[in-house]
């Protein structure tokens, strides 16, 4: 099986994430994409729970698959109790589907972050590895040139941020063009991100 991850905390899911997934399915040989909603060490807390970022995620895949059934939701790491790593999902996968060729999706800022990862060395020998940057991006960093043989680029510049995102919503404004419009009626009737003076 060619498996493709791509994890995050998707606080929310953005139309970014969503073209991410859909140029993979078109671009790369794989037969199925997990998305898995991670709580990342490296970034700061989420500000939904993991319940809303989960089924959030699902509306996420439910969008991809609209045009081709590929995409499916793991919500492994944040179910654990205990903090969890791309490495220790990359195991677990593994044992699941019965050791398929895996590649991770990542994007520019993990790229660029990569060499903080827990056992980043040995994800490389595991793992194929596809990068969604922008071209000077790719040239700006060294991991690529280090590990050529598991390291690929994809031309990619949707600069949405979902940091970016939260702070329109407290804002008041609309971010309905930024985000799957599942997703967006989601938000708004959880009320998520919303300020408390709101």
């Amino acid at each position: 099986m060619q498996l493709a991850v791509f994890g995050g905390t998707f606080d929310p899911p953005h139309n970014g994430h969503l073209a991410l997934c859909l140029y993979a399915r078109e671009l790369l040989p794989i037969n199925r994409l997990v998305i898995s909603v991670s709580n990342n060490p490296l970034k700061e807390s989420p500000q939904s729970t993991d319940r809303d970022r989960v089924r959030m995620a699902g509306l996420l895949a439910e969008t991809v698959n609209r045009t081709g059934a590929i995409a499916e939701v793991c919500s492994w790491e944040v179910d654990r109790a205990y903090p969890s790593y791309t490495i220790d999902l990359v195991t677990y996968l593994e044992e699941i589907y019965s050791s398929p060729n895996i590649t991770l999706l990542i994007g520019e800022d993990n790229y660029r972050n990569f060499r903080h990862w827990k056992s980043w060395e040995e994800l490389i020998r595991r793992c194929n590895i596809v990068v969604f940057s922008r071209e000077s991006a790719a040239e700006e960093a060294s991991l690529e040139k280090l590990h050529e043989q598991k390291f690929h680029r994809i031309d990619f510049n949707l600069p949405l941020s979902s940091t970016d995102i939260r702070d329109r919503i407290a804002s008041g404004e609309d971010c309905s063009q930024q985000v799957p419009a599942s997703i967006w009626r989601y938000i708004v009737e959880e009320g998520l991100y919303r300020s408390t003076e709101q």
